[in-house]
């Protein structure tokens, strides 16, 4: 009959009608949620942006106005000059370690994808996730009992290097691991069937594939270690003049704002010093995410239709 409630001839008809009532209910709290979650995210975009971009007008504010190009290329001498040897410190913690966790967290991520067995690879992801949770302030403990005082090194720079460095690690290692996991497998099976050699496959075909992935966690991996202090301040030492060497302590932008950001008005220039190093981490920040985006849409054009 038109308009009849389909129903199975073993069922009553009060439990298929209130099958269909619960059906209509579902749907339309359904079409309700499509209908509203559209209005809402934007609103909760603006609710999540808006803090950030009132702190970067609020820094910009206290930064620009005394900001001069002699503050980037003039040492802090007591409490007169600019920024340069925190730029320079900052540059070299930053610079070796990221060469070290970059290089150890992209061969560990593709041993553990593509070689290590499932019990190995397990602990190695466990391990890493671990490493990743582990406090900043625990890593620089750590790195000052086994590289400051344990090695006699001292406060220096390769101390404060290797110390960040075991900071990042799990950021690059993690990142490229599954980056290579999600490298589909049909391209392996093609270039095996086709005859090339495992390490072929991997340098050929599966890292430039993965590799846009790998990229951000590199970005990643350094973007937090250039903001990360308590890593630092145990490993690298505080030394306003330029280092020479990596055995000498060093400035960095982020110590700069811990020291400087409480000083009394009397010593103004040393506060609008950290707003300037603060500033100057944003810069740094923002022009590495924009390099990365870049270099990421190449590579996907590049690989445009490689997984259809």
């Amino acid at each position: 009959m038109s308009g009849s409630v389909n129903r199975p001839a073993f069922a009553p008809a009060s439990v298929a009608d209130d099958l269909s009532a619960r059906g209509f209910g579902r749907a339309t709290r359904r079409i309700l949620f499509d209908k509203w979650i559209g209005r809402l995210l934007p609103l909760l975009f603006i609710v999540v942006v808006f803090p950030i971009l009132d702190m970067i007008w609020w820094i910009a504010q206290n930064a620009l106005p005394t900001m001069t190009w002699s503050t980037l290329t003039t040492p802090l001498y007591g409490d007169v000059g600019g920024l340069y040897g925190a730029i320079l410190g900052t540059t070299y913690l930053a610079g070796l370690a990221l060469a070290i966790c970059g290089v150890l967290g992209i061969f560990g991520g593709m041993y553990t994808a593509e070689y290590a067995s499932p019990r190995t690879a397990t602990f190695a992801r466990l391990f890493g996730n671990i490493l990743a949770g582990t406090p900043a302030i625990v890593i620089g403990y750590t790195g000052y009992f086994l590289l400051v005082l344990y090695t006699g090194w001292g406060t220096s720079i390769a101390a404060g290097a290797i110390t960040l460095s075991v900071f990042m690690l799990p950021w690059v290692f993690r990142t490229t691991d599954l980056a290579f996991l999600s490298v589909p497998p049909t391209l392996r099976e093609a270039s095996l069937g086709l005859g090339a050699t495992h390490r072929q496959y991997l340098f050929r075909v599966g890292f430039p594939v993965a590799f846009p992935r790998i990229l951000t966690g590199i970005f990643i991996a350094l973007a937090i270690g250039v903001g990360e202090t308590a890593p630092l301040i145990f490993t690298a030492g505080w030394q306003l003049a330029p280092a020479t060497s990596l055995t000498q302590g060093t400035s960095y932008l982020t110590g700069l704002i811990w020291t400087y950001f409480d000083e009394p008005a009397n010593l103004g220039h040393l506060l609008a010093l950290s707003f300037q190093a603060a500033f100057i981490l944003f810069v740094i920040v923002i022009g590495l995410n924009v390099v990365v985006q870049i270099i990421g849409a190449r590579y996907r054009r590049r690989l445009k239709g490689l997984f259809a």
